[in-house]
């Protein structure tokens, strides 16, 4: 099978990607797989090191408001296609893959102008604005959340598969991770992050729950990654609370090890990105979410509410974490087993344990069609 791949801007649209990438190689030895993204995006990074040719297209996103940058967008939207269109000529794939995110706009959209079969997949629980853009354009839909199919306007063409998913975390087994990481039966393990970049209130409230909560609590491990961005000032802060002196207590600023980390947790404190919580789904984690509120159409939030509406999460918005609600969340569900248990029975109906095989078993059926 030929095949190109799309998606960009986030780490959230390019992981998929390449998870689709590495089942169809692992199906396919011989298959021909090319990236088409922008220039400046994430995927100049995770690409190359995935072993993939990158090729570019340049496009950028819309603006909300009035800006002169939306003049250029209203340019790159016309040359854009025009130039994917002869990318696409020359690498005559099967079919176009597009994860979401501006990157993939202009590439499916020329791939269903040259009559290349498309699909295209949404990770969030809301469509991004590049799917809502191009769902006329695709033969299938490949949707994480059920819900989605309510916002296309062809749900005919939608199909839940999950989340395809790199790494380790469909491997991890919870008793051998903390056997591994010299985690006593009775512990109870809380494991904390914002994010790869850190995020600064997370990290203020999560330093709160350690001080008022978890350094009391010797069965209670708690590890929070701060994030690369936040480390310098909240790692001062935890010593100067005399954090470092309690042995439960792991603050870092990334987690290297996270399959197993997160295996190991019996409560999960973190953001809302749909990689996330297709990963706490399939490890059955009770989990308090904290939704970014900087990401385009609040989706964050989107997804963590479909979770919470099921008993599968609690969430809170930041504007809703006064002082010490975050700490009395996380001794309620620490001290309750059984509420914890009830989470994770439910948080992993929402798991797809073969996402990525539904997705190449699909993307074979359309390439024959072509």
């Amino acid at each position: 099978m030929k095949i190109v791949l799309s998606g960009g801007g986030t780490g959230g649209h390019v992981n998929p990607a390449l998870a689709i990438a590495g089942t169809v190689k692992a199906h396919e030895p011989d298959s021909e797989i090319s990236y088409i993204g922008t220039p400046k995006g994430i995927e100049n990074k995770l690409v190359p090191l995935a072993g993939y040719t990158l090729y570019h297209v340049e496009i950028q996103g819309l603006k909300r408001k009035f800006s002169l940058s939306n003049l250029k967008t209203a340019w790159l939207t016309v040359t854009s296609v025009f130039k994917a269109k002869k990318l696409l000529r020359k690498l005559a794939p099967d079919i176009v893959v597009g994860t979401g995110g501006y990157a993939c706009w202009p590439v499916v959209k020329a791939a269903h102008k040259l009559g290349i079969p498309t699909a295209l997949h949404e990770s969030n629980a809301i469509p991004g604005f590049a799917v809502k853009m191009l769902e006329k354009d695709a033969d299938r839909i490949f949707i994480n959340f059920e819900e989605t199919k309510k916002a296309l306007k062809y749900p005919y063409k939608a199909e839940r598969v999950g989340n395809p998913m790199r790494g380790a975390f469909e491997m991890q087994d919870r008793e051998a991770a903390r056997q591994e990481l010299g985690i006593d039966g009775d512990t109870v393990c809380i494991l904390s992050y914002g994010g790869s970049m850190g995020a600064e209130q997370v990290n203020n409230e999560i330093l709160a729950v350690m001080r008022d909560y978890s350094s009391k609590e010797p069965n209670v491990r708690h590890l929070h990654a701060t994030g690369a961005i936040e480390w310098p000032i909240a790692s001062v802060q935890f010593k100067d609370m005399g954090l470092d002196k309690y042995p439960n207590l792991n603050l870092v600023e990334y987690i290297y090890n996270m399959p197993q980390e997160m295996a190991a947790a019996d409560i999960v404190i973190c953001r809302a990105g749909a990689m996330t919580l297709s990963e706490l789904a399939l490890m059955k984690k009770a989990c308090i979410l904290i939704p970014s509120p900087n990401v385009a159409d609040n989706h964050q939030y989107k997804n963590a509410k479909v979770l919470a509406d099921k008993g599968a999460a609690l969430v809170f918005q930041e504007s809703e974490l006064t002082e010490g609600k975050l700490t009395e969340a996380v001794r309620s569900l620490a001290s309750d087993s059984e509420k914890r248990k009830n989470m994770a029975d439910r948080i992993s109906q929402f798991a797809v344990n073969d996402a990525s095989e539904r997705i190449y078993t699909g993307l074979s059926e359309l390439a024959k069609q072509n």
